[in-house]
Formats: structure tokens, sequence, C-alpha cells
């Protein structure tokens, strides 16, 4: 395993913009549409800040997984699991479902799918 560097450091900088984003703004663009799609990419980061073989299809499990929480908000995972009081977790999961944070984590895969096509060239 080789770490990459550059991969970390804009994971770094991206989790600060996150974190940033949720202890600062409330609005109705950048904390519930940019936020969603920069999660989506945060991930893609830290992955690829580990794994220095390419994973063909990485954006999409990506998409998958992040589709797969937000359905998990829809059943209230959160309640179901007795996790409502612990606040980073009920934060990290999330607590109410919306259909446009999928289409945010599409617009995301998206992004990265290009982002890979141009770092191929």
């Amino acid at each position: 395993m080789k770490i990459n560097k550059k991969y970390l450091f804009t994971f770094l900088i991206l989790l600060i913009i996150e974190i940033i984003i949720a202890l600062f703004v409330n609005d109705t663009i950048i904390r519930p549409l940019v936020g969603d799609i920069l999660v989506v990419i945060l991930m893609y980061t830290f992955i690829r800040g580990f794994i220095s073989k390419s994973i063909k299809l990485l954006p999409l499990y990506l998409f998958l997984f992040a589709a797969a929480v937000e359905m998990a908000q829809y059943f209230h995972i959160v309640d179901l699991l007795n996790l409502r009081d612990n606040k980073l977790i009920s934060t990290i999961i999330g607590t109410t479902f919306d259909q446009k944070d999928i289409l945010c984590y599409l617009i995301a895969a998206v992004i990265l799918f290009i982002w890979e096509k141009l770092e191929k060239r």
C-alpha cells in the first residue's frame, strides 16, 4: 500500500471545508447541496489516498453507498438502532431523507468520472 499525498491533502482540505459548512453555514444551497456533493468526493479522495491501484467504478460504488445511506434515512435507521441521542453517529448517518441528496451524490459521481478521465490524459 502506497500513500498518495496528493489525494490525502485534498481529503484534508475537503474535510475542513465540510466541517466549516456543517458548523457555520445554514442556508438552502451550500449546506444541503454542495455539502452533499463534496461528501462523495471526500470519500473518494480518502480511498484514493490509500489505494494506488485504480478502482474502475469507484465513483459508482460511492454513489451506491451514499444512496444506500440516504435510503437508510428514509427508514429511520438512526431511530431503529436507538442512536438518535448519539450526536456524532446521527450526524454522520443523517436523520432526514431527501431525494435531492441522491441527485447530489449522482452529480458527485459524474464529476469523479470526469476527473478520472482527465487524470488519465
